[in-house]
């Protein structure tokens, strides 16, 4: 596959006004990172005989590329990981709302924008992980995380990470600005090391010894049950142990991956019918075999290392009205001094 850089369109055609409105084609602006897509992608067009020119970026720069083009935006599709960049792509005016009796359908309310702006297509759990040996005890829920009976034991990313800040944005939702202050206070106290790195970082903390409780997106530890992963061998990961979140409360809280219509889109019914082909029961299941998420369909079958995670409740919250949540998230983490 061709090395990933900004703004890079990977399948070879230059992607310009007057390529953009050829019949036949999708232009996809995508920040999902990930090599096992690639199937995603083909096989929507062996079904349509649809081109896709993908173009892949960061988040931001592939909005505020939007924001730029402008009416003469090529883009068709944002595809884009976390609730909250799919809100930042709505209020930067880059998407549109559609009309699909499909996604009404199949993707459930909590999981869309209330203006049809953008859907959910695959989800990802932020549960706690924990050192068995050393955690006779572990937490149960994330207002557990800020009992000071972990103190010096948790792990967990920066906030500037949109992970961290749609947590607790969703902990603003769920229990008022108040408790999500003294909760993430609680949590900064109870730090091991200071915040760093990604997800897999904070398992590899387990693995090291440097800290007993972390928090991480589920698919990166079905990963590594699939396949091997530097730094989380099969014998360290059997002293690792899970916990579901709040499972007799608000429920374990879910990232989200999405995507909409551009705004200014010049293929909209190709892009329509892609957004439809990745709420279809074959790649919803893609999304789990391929790259060990959750599908956003309700019924559909997980891929054996996702189902070996075990059965949970996640959180219904509206996942729309969280991400608003994100400004006074972040203004908590400035205010308890989470780096």
């Amino acid at each position: 596959m061709t090395a990933k850089t900004p703004f890079v369109a990977l399948a070879a055609v230059a992607i310009t006004a007057t390529s953009a409105v050829a019949e036949g084609e999708l232009n996809l602006y995508s920040s999902r990172h990930y090599d096992t897509d690639e199937r995603l992608y083909s096989d929507f067009t062996d079904a349509t005989g649809i081109t896709i020119n993908r173009i892949e970026g960061k988040a931001d720069e592939l909005i505020a590329r939007m924001q730029a083009e402008g009416a003469n935006s090529p883009a068709d599709i944002l595809l884009t990981v976390d609730t909250s960049r799919l809100e930042r792509a709505k209020d930067a005016g880059v998407l549109q709302s559609i009309d699909s009796d499909v996604l009404e359908t199949r993707i459930p309310a909590n999981l869309q924008d209330a203006d049809n702006q953008w859907f959910g297509f695959s989800q990802r759990a932020r549960i706690i992980f924990y050192d068995k040996t050393d955690v006779t005890n572990p937490p149960t829920t994330y207002v557990d995380l800020a009992d000071p009976a972990y103190e010096g034991q948790v792990c967990h990313r920066s906030s500037s990470n949109v992970y961290s800040q749609t947590l607790l944005a969703a902990v603003i939702q769920n229990h008022g600005e108040e408790a999500a202050k003294s909760w993430a206070q609680g949590v900064v106290n109870n730090f091991a090391r200071a915040p760093q790195g990604g997800d897999t970082d904070q398992l590899r903390g387990l693995v090291s010894g440097e800290c007993d409780i972390s928090i991480s997106n589920t698919y990166y530890f079905a990963r590594a049950v699939r396949r091997d992963v530097d730094g989380l061998p099969a014998d360290a990961r059997a002293n690792i142990g899970w916990v579901f979140p709040a499972q007799n409360a608000e429920g374990a809280h879910m990232n989200l991956s999405g995507g909409g219509v551009a705004a200014n889109a010049p293929n909209r019914d190709n892009a329509v019918k892609f957004m439809e082909y990745l709420a279809s029961d074959q790649a919803q299941q893609y999304f789990s075999a391929g790259n060990d998420e959750y599908p956003a369909v309700p019924g559909v079958g997980l891929s054996p290392s996702v189902a070996s995670l075990g059965l949970f409740r996640s959180d219904a919250v509206n996942l729309s009205e969280v991400a608003k949540n994100v400004p006074a998230a972040q203004k908590i983490f400035n205010e308890v001094g989470w780096e």
